[in-house]
């Protein structure tokens, strides 16, 4: 009887037919509804500063890979989801060089020189981001006007603002995005919208971005914390959805991810509550992605009958 080789491989063993280009598809029209409310809310700058960061990502990967001689990975649309939500990340007023400098922070040095997609330590559009506000802080802290009918707070975000938002109009702007900040985190209802898509069609896993904003609603309330407030402004929904949810700076164990959830739930509170700055999503997802590798090391499954895998 011939006799058959067993092949060794890595896990998982279970696949399907999910491909990238399929999940990062289902990611671009999660972020429609967010696209269409800053369009309605901000005017025709958003689709501008929205294409121009789209186009620089999907050009400085092209260009790179040209470039070292690679094979040119732009039709999996990661690109074009990086440039979305760091568009997502920019105020309306930005200029667009700004916006070209973080496509290139984002694609080139936080993705491609690491050896590209599932190699990054961070999310791309979160490092572009956390890079342009370090370096242009005046400019990405410039926000336009609503242009819509609701009596709205331009001049700074609602975590800004504070009790300046509070009133029984408050939840409605909030909702609706009738007030001051980054083209992705004034309409709450487009962000849920885009989340519950991605949740019902399995491209993310609930337990991060449950995780996350339910630990930073305990602990605005036990802090004595406005909690609509602080759920429904600032980057926190964006976050929670689609920075927080990137398939290589997540957790890959359900442990694992409620671990990060409340980690970043908790660190944000902090830097919101507690630090002099009113918005700590970002800086609060780079620390934790820094510590995943270290989480999954930590929450992974024991061998059946062995020590945990060094």
């Amino acid at each position: 009887m011939e006799s058959r080789k067993l092949i060794v491989t890595a896990s998982p063993h279970i696949t399907n037919h999910t491909s990238t280009r399929g999940l990062m598809l289902n990611v671009c029209i999660a972020l429609l509804p967010a696209l269409v409310a800053s369009t309605l809310i901000f005017g025709a700058r958003a689709l501008l500063v929205t294409g121009v960061t789209v186009a620089a990502c999907v050009g400085f990967e092209a260009l790179y890979c040209v470039v070292m001689k690679k094979p040119v990975p732009v039709g999996d649309f990661s690109a074009v989801v990086t440039g979305m939500i760091l568009a997502f990340n920019l105020p309306a007023t930005i200029p667009l060089w700004i916006a070209i400098i973080g496509a290139f922070v984002a694609i080139v040095v936080a993705k491609q020189l690491f050896g590209g997609l599932g190699f990054n330590f961070a999310n791309p559009a979160l490092l572009g981001r956390i890079v342009l506000f370090i370096g242009f802080a005046g400019r990405m802290t410039a926000y336009a006007f609503p242009q819509t009918d609701i009596d709205a707070l331009a001049s700074a975000t609602p975590l800004v603002a504070g009790n300046s938002m509070a009133g029984k109009d408050m939840l409605l702007q909030l909702l609706l995005g009738a007030h001051g900040g980054v083209l992705g985190e004034t309409c709450a209802v487009a962000l849920i919208l885009g989340g519950i898509y991605l949740i019902a069609t399995k491209t993310i896993s609930a337990a991060i971005p449950l995780s996350y904003i339910g630990t930073v609603a305990v602990l605005s309330l036990v802090l004595g914390q406005d909690v609509v407030l602080q759920l429904f402004s600032g980057g926190l929904l964006l976050g929670a959805f689609f920075m927080a949810t990137d398939y290589v700076t997540s957790p890959f164990t359900f442990t694992g991810r409620i671990v990060y959830g409340v980690c970043l739930g908790v660190i944000t509170c902090i830097i919101r509550f507690y630090g002099n700055m009113a918005e700590g999503v970002s800086f609060a997802l780079l620390l934790m992605n820094l510590l995943v590798p270290y989480i999954n090391d930590l929450t992974r499954q024991k061998p059946l009958g062995g020590a945990k895998a060094k």
